[in-house]
């Protein structure tokens, strides 16, 4: 018998990292909302009271950034200077400027239909792109992920909603799942970090996070006296945020995944425009992947997609169901090849990426989420994908 423990973690939107996220795709939705075309490269970085914007914009919109970013902060928690970092008085650096046209002719007309002056985009940037799914979870999520995701969710949310009102807003969760033969059976060990004033006592933090957060998320028959629970192990964390430390866009992409379970193209998700494969891809592949678990082809799905910048058909598709698939991976390829149109004109046709949605994603992870309703994570292709396989078969 095969046994191990894997582990994942997460964490909330007061992290640094994930604020910076937040602020990414606020500007993204920003434009959007105005300029459903809108080319979007936005970058931030913070560290104490200051914001810095960096990257490309092409748009016919103008928007109020400050007034964005600001919002955001304050939405999150950072809404006062005894925390250091505060929307309210933050300094904001300004740096956005317009894409580059070379690689905006790429973008504007795909390799494919350039001499025909068609309307095809091209991918806007080379790059490798995985999606997953496995049956662990109703959401088709690895197991380990999904509880700290749903861990770091609760407590953002006890914090917002008063029950633990000493609590800060940047926070980190962790959950090792214990594995026998593949599957999960039970949880090694459940870790969480959480920013919080000065006046509580480890004693009273270490209870109500077991009665409010964990006991409400883990499992109740997974949860024993041989699980390890830690909080804070370092004994304090009131100082957070970015004066704790600097935050970052597209620096949790494992978070922002599959916790580690699954490959990863190394390309992050926010706040880039569908036109950037490394967001709208990602997230079709997700999206095949997901059906073909959810139509009961395998157990688990790994895609592969690779672009090169300006061409809008990918380069490569490859399936992989690790052996649990009921025929064989390249029948699945066959099937998915003609069910879904990876284009990157198509992706956003299909999943309907012009729209102002992604502020949503910036924390608690791009997939599987119970609170959304993101196109991505439709299983509406399960039925077009098993005609797909018949003919698959007959052809043979």
């Amino acid at each position: 018998m095969s046994k191990y423990i894997f582990t994942s973690e997460s964490v909330t939107e007061g992290h640094p990292d994930k604020v910076a996220d937040k602020i990414s795709d606020a500007i993204l939705d920003a434009y959007l909302e105005k300029d459903p075309n809108a080319r979007v490269a936005a970058e931030t970085v913070l560290k104490n009271n200051t914001v810095i914007l960096a990257g490309e914009i092409s748009s016919s919109a103008e928007i109020d950034t400050e007034s964005v970013v600001r919002n955001v902060i304050n939405n999150i928690g950072y809404d006062h200077a005894e925390l250091g970092f505060d929307g309210h008085t933050a300094e904001i650096i300004n740096l956005l400027d317009r894409q580059s046209p070379d690689i905006a002719q790429g973008v504007d007309s795909a390799l494919e239909v350039r001499d025909e002056h068609g309307d095809e985009i091209g991918a806007g940037d080379q790059g490798i792109i995985f999606g997953y799914a496995v049956n662990e979870t109703p959401e088709l999520l690895p197991l380990p992920i999904s509880l700290a995701h749903r861990l770091a969710y609760r407590l953002t949310e006890v914090r917002k909603n008063g029950t633990l009102k000493y609590l800060r807003p940047d926070g980190k969760t962790q959950v090792s799942v214990i594995y026998e033969d593949g599957k999960a059976v039970g949880i090694d060990t459940v870790l969480i970090s959480t920013q919080h004033n000065e006046e509580v006592s480890q004693e009273q933090l270490r209870k109500d996070l077991i009665e409010n957060v964990i006991k409400p998320i883990i499992p109740e028959e997974w949860l024993n006296d041989e699980v390890r629970v830690l909080v804070n192990p370092t004994g304090r964390f009131v100082i957070g945020g970015p004066v704790g430390d600097s935050g970052l866009t597209g620096r949790k992409i494992i978070v922002d995944t599959y916790g580690g379970a699954a490959h990863h193209g190394g390309g992050a998700f926010s706040g880039k425009d569908s036109t950037k494969v490394d967001r709208s891809a990602a997230y079709a592949a997700r999206w095949a992947a997901k059906n073909i678990v959810a139509a009961g082809l395998a157990e688990r799905a790994e895609i592969q997609l690779a672009y090169a910048i300006g061409v809008a058909a990918p380069v490569s598709i490859y399936v992989n169901t690790f052996g649990t698939g009921i025929i064989p991976d390249e029948d699945i390829q066959v099937a998915v090849s003609e069910v879904f149109d990876f284009t990157p004109s198509g992706i956003i046709r299909e999943l309907e990426l012009r729209k102002p949605v992604f502020a949503q994603t910036s924390a608690y992870g791009h997939f599987g989420r119970p609170d959304t309703d993101f196109s991505w994570e439709r299983t509406n292709k399960v039925s077009a994908l098993k005609k797909a396989l018949i003919t698959t078969v007959k052809a043979k």
